[in-house]
């Protein structure tokens, strides 16, 4: 996910997204736990994606204010 794909989006759209990505993140947090984690390395993309879209909501929170 780049940020000039998020730019695009309205704080409603970045909320959702924010949500559905932390829901994925739990699930993969279950799946390493119970060893059937095929990726490791989602764990950290989805991280990151995660702070990318948190940064923007937050930027458009100050825009904003």
């Amino acid at each position: 996910m780049k940020m000039s794909e998020l730019k695009e989006k309205t704080a409603v759209e970045l909320a959702a997204l924010s949500r559905d990505l932390r829901q994925d993140l739990f699930n993969l947090h279950l799946q390493k736990a119970s060893s059937q984690l095929e990726k490791p390395a989602r764990l950290r993309t989805l991280r990151r994606d995660i702070a990318r879209v948190e940064t923007q909501l937050t930027a458009l929170k100050k825009k904003s204010a």
